[in-house]
């Protein structure tokens, strides 16, 4: 039976007890497969493609990673801090190099990797749409990358913006991290974060993963397993 690996940022990882009610909608992908099919969260706050491969952290999956698994490749918002030497990556050229490091990684030993653009933050325009531009041009760069490997795409950067339109500028919040002072130990002063997932929040995004898994060509060895 196949094991799905993620490969991320906070977005998706796995929260320490002091971060709640934070949660990273990883870890509620496990509702939307059979008891058949493992999750394996190795997402990692504040990664990006660079750092998660320094590290180690491809290589860690490597030692693990099964003929016939998946790996599930999120990264963006980290790339993006071009203050921060040891995290960011040129959109147009390293960004992508380092996608087809994960591509390939998964490919060379027999599995399936699946892009999902960044999740997009909460921002609006002035016109109160998302803001197109909330990670940047990554979302973009994955979708080329895509196309240019043939690797399946679940563009969870357009489909979370969809979502924070349903639900409108006031609405959305429900789904971060907006708390205010005294109402959490883990958050004394309060918290307003536009990036961080409520546990609704991580819940709903680990749906539209699903549902986008579900629809998405070249995933059949998948989705008999999936429980949308």
């Amino acid at each position: 039976m196949p094991t799905i690996y993620i490969a991320g940022d906070s977005t998706a990882a796995r929260k320490a007890a002091s971060e709640s009610p934070m949660t990273g909608w990883g870890e509620f992908l496990h509702g939307h497969v059979g008891p058949e099919v493992r999750i394996e969260n190795r997402a990692v706050n504040g990664r990006s493609t660079r750092s998660f491969l320094t590290e180690g952290r491809l290589a860690e999956i490597e030692q693990d990673f099964q003929a016939g698994d998946f790996l599930l490749i999120q990264f963006g918002h980290n790339d993006q801090k071009i203050e921060d030497p040891a995290r960011y990556t040129d959109p147009d050229t390293e960004y992508r190099q380092n996608l087809k490091v994960f591509i390939d990684s998964a490919r060379s030993r027999g599995g399936f990797p699946l892009l999902l653009t960044s999740v997009s933050r909460r921002r609006f325009t002035a016109e109160g749409e998302p803001d197109p531009e909330a990670v940047g041009p990554y979302p973009q760069a994955m979708r080329e990358v895509a196309a240019e490997t043939g690797t399946p795409l679940l563009d969870i950067f357009a489909s979370s913006q969809q979502l924070y339109r349903s639900l409108g500028i006031e609405g959305s919040q429900q789904l971060f991290m907006h708390l205010p002072p005294g109402s959490h130990p883990n958050y004394p002063d309060g918290i307003a974060d536009d990036t961080h997932f409520s546990q609704a929040g991580a819940q709903r995004i680990a749906s539209l993963v699903a549902e986008a898994m579900e629809q998405t060509e070249g995933l059949s060895a998948l989705q008999p397993y999936l429980r949308v």
